[in-house]
């Protein structure tokens, strides 16, 4: 609570809020000080655009009349009034600049109450209001201040601070030194002590019937109190009973009927009240099953959660501040040793080296000691702000909360933006990355000096970003976050899938990388490390990564063999290929061949795909088959080296490889025909089928390596693949191919 206390302070005075009113730029100051920093205008130079009500406030007009900031030279005048003579700005007890007024008030006007009459005097005409925080300036209309909205919510909070800041409650009646009350009744709703209720409350006539209870008693039944009827600042007989969404402002009926906002949406104000304000039963944010959707309580909800942050990194950087001393001190007496071992030629190196510690030691401490304060106090204002709206949360006034609401969730927004990325990141190591070389001859002592570079640190594997799609691995890692030391590369190592020995698969400067045609449903063990002019780091720790399962399984003429799920690869296609289906139907809108390939890479076990002839017209002569990942895409399939395939027309079929055609059989394909493509790392074949017969004998054989399903094929032709499919029957490889056959 104690944080709350600057929200509660109006900027002029310094002193707790009275009778707060609500400026257009949502900033409060009290009706008192408002009117003592009023500036008289003439008449021609007013800016006629500003007006006191909220809704009517323009800020491009207002900034026409400009103000000195915080950075000036203490001065500021109201441009636009070149016959007003610059006035010295004052500073409140809050620290912000105030602007007093150019001419004095009349005598009656410093005791801010007309005589006898318990009144603020009328406003002069032309008057402008300076807001002291944001310095944003308007002139007043007719209405004078009495144009600005009361927040009643502002000085409910303050009753209620002030409230539970006294020792104990006074009498209301004592003349002189009150004494404590004793009792309060709740009719009179006044505190007594002893004597003055004998006197002024005896327990007779009337008053018998009065009930009077103990002070603290007596305090929560004010607070518990039926709110004060609002009424509207435009009609003052009118109680605000609706709420306008577009002007996001209370209003009444007289209002609505003016003409005002007739055109507008409005809606009921206690439901609106319940919108913007949700709390549960105990006063706190709102519970994660709450079908209430209070604003400013979920933007409580995200700031909270930074300021829980913001106190785990101040614990963060006070260890670090820990971690720095212990070592430094390590460091120093390391430093020590080494330099007394060489005596005489190492004395006068040795103090400018135990120099260079002192100050990076120092310089470490200052920056994250002056860490510490800036986050303290950005920590600080969070939590008095987050208490401050708890406690407008808990006023039961709905056009004064809704007032107030939406520049309060503003506030929060920009509070919780303050902790944005890199704010509770520590801005200095706590490790001192010197290194003492002490290898030099003694002749060379003269020039002994810090080696700055160090080998890397282990890298990270950054979890979150290392996945695996089918016989892929993609992993990601990271320097640690604090690390200074340069890095010239990494390395990454994987073992075999199989528990043994780790190998190569990458060197270079990126972070992520993907490694292509691993074996299905094994577990594959990853490493990483750096390395720079200094040597080798450490690894990282092993990341384990299981590739995909290929299932389900065929038993059939006693064979097993594992079966891969797979579609076409739209980033593997050339540019005229077409795919739709998932990716599982292919054409081209090209009359030339265009290759496209699957998107998974086989190396070893059995594997059968088919591909269904949806549309051939004109008799073309597609190709179906594998290829290498860097196959051509713009002729055949089969025309270069990096694939092998079998193409056929209406009639017949032949198998290519490098341009070489060999094998023409007889038979060929139609609208509606099937086209099947077995490949058996455990023979090194390929072999293809028509209609669930063999087409021709074995095509290829002697396969090793990484081969992708692909196809050419040209606008006469669409196709829809069929993956993860069994093994056909009339292929049965020997006892130990069926046992080497699972991937």
């Amino acid at each position: 609570m104690d944080e709350m206390e600057e929200e509660l302070k109006c900027p002029v005075c310094g002193s707790f809020f009275r009778e707060p009113i609500i400026l257009p730029c949502s900033h409060n100051i009290c009706l008192a000080c408002a009117r003592n920093i009023l500036v008289q205008t003439p008449d021609a130079e007013s800016p006629q655009s500003s007006r006191a009500s909220g809704s009517d406030y323009d800020y491009l007009d207002l900034d026409k009349m400009s103000l000195y900031s915080e950075a000036d030279s203490g001065y500021g005048s109201y441009g636009g009034f070149v016959s007003a003579p610059t006035t010295p700005c004052q500073k409140s007890p809050n620290g912000v600049r105030v602007f007093p007024p150019s001419v004095p008030h009349p005598p009656q006007a410093q005791h801010h109450l007309l005589p006898h009459t318990g009144v603020l005097p009328p406003v002069p005409r032309n008057s402008c209001l300076t807001c002291p925080q944001c310095h944003r300036s308007l002139t007043l209309d007719d209405r004078g201040l009495r144009g600005f909205p009361k927040n009643r919510v502002l000085e409910g909070v303050v009753d209620r601070y002030q409230q539970s800041k006294a020792a104990a409650l006074k009498c209301q009646l004592c003349e002189k030194s009150p004494r404590e009350a004793t009792v309060m009744c709740e009719q009179c709703d006044v505190f007594y002590c002893d004597p003055c209720r004998l006197r002024c409350h005896p327990p007779r006539g009337p008053l018998a019937k009065h009930r009077l209870v103990p002070p603290a008693q007596g305090r929560i039944s004010r607070r518990t109190s039926p709110r004060k009827i609002s009424t509207c600042t435009e009609h003052e007989l009118e109680n605000l009973s609706m709420y306008c969404v577009q002007c996001k402002t209370p209003v009444c009926y007289q209002c609505l009927e003016d003409g005002k906002h007739s055109t507008h949406e409005v809606k009921a104000l206690g439901a609106m009240w319940k919108l913007h304000k949700t709390t549960n039963e105990s006063g706190g944010l709102l519970a994660d099953g709450c079908h209430s959707n209070g604003q400013l309580s979920q933007a409580l909800n995200v700031l909270s959660d930074r300021a829980t942050e913001a106190k785990e990194f101040l614990v963060q950087l006070r260890n670090m501040v820990q971690h720095i001393q212990e070592n430094g001190v390590e460091f120093e007496a390391c430093l020590v040793a080494q330099c007394d071992a060489l005596i005489e030629a190492l004395n006068r190196r040795k103090a400018q080296l135990l120099s260079r510690v002192t100050k990076e030691h120092e310089h470490k401490l200052s920056v994250v000691r002056d860490q510490i304060s800036h986050c303290t106090v950005k920590l600080r204002q969070t939590t008095g702000l987050m208490e401050y709206c708890l406690e407008v949360i808990k006023e039961n006034d709905p056009s004064g909360f809704l007032q107030i609401s939406d520049a309060l969730i503003r506030r929060v927004h920009m509070t919780e933006n303050q902790w944005g990325k890199g704010s509770l990141t520590p801005r200095m190591s706590s490790d001192f990355d010197l290194t003492l070389d002490s290898g030099p001859l003694l002749q060379t002592i003269h020039q002994l000096d810090f080696v700055q570079m160090k080998v890397p640190a282990a890298p990270i594997l950054q979890l979150e970003e290392c996945c695996t799609q089918t016989n892929s691995a993609t992993l990601s890692w990271k320097q640690p976050p604090l690390s200074t030391i340069a890095v010239d590369g990494y390395i990454l190592e994987l073992d075999d899938g199989n528990g043994g020995q780790f190998r190569e698969v990458y060197v270079g400067t990126e972070m992520i990388c993907t490694v292509d045609g691993l074996h299905f449903n094994s577990a594959y063990k990853s490493r990483v490390k750096a390395y720079n002019s200094s040597g080798v780091g450490q690894y990282s720790k092993t990341l384990v990564m299981q590739t995909s399962e290929m299932s389900p399984p065929s038993y059939g003429s006693n064979t097993l063999a594992a079966v891969a799920w797979f579609t076409f690869d739209p980033a593997s296609a050339h540019p005229d290929i077409i795919l739709s289906n998932d990716n599982l139907t292919v054409t081209c809108n090209s009359y030339d061949d265009r290759v496209v390939m699957g998107n998974t890479g086989f190396s070893r076990g059995v594997h059968y795909w088919e591909m269904t002839i949806d549309r051939y017209d004109n008799h073309p002569d597609p190709a179906f088959g594998i290829a290498r990942a860097d196959v051509m895409k713009d002729v055949m399939l089969g025309k270069d080296d990096k694939a092998w395939a079998m193409y056929v027309d209406n009639n017949r079929s032949w198998f290519m490889h490098n341009n070489s055609h060999t094998n023409r059989t007889d038979g060929g394909i139609s609208k509606g025909a099937t086209v099947g493509v077995l490949l058996d790392f455990t023979r090194g074949i390929l072999l293809f089928l028509i209609n669930d017969e063999q087409q021709g004998p074995v095509a290829f054989n002697t396969l090793e390596g990484m081969y992708y399903p692909a196809i050419s094929l040209n606008r006469n032709v669409q196709v829809t693949l069929h993956s993860g499919l069994p093994i056909p029957d009339f292929y049965t490889p020997g006892e130990s191919e069926a046992a080497a056959s699972v991937c």
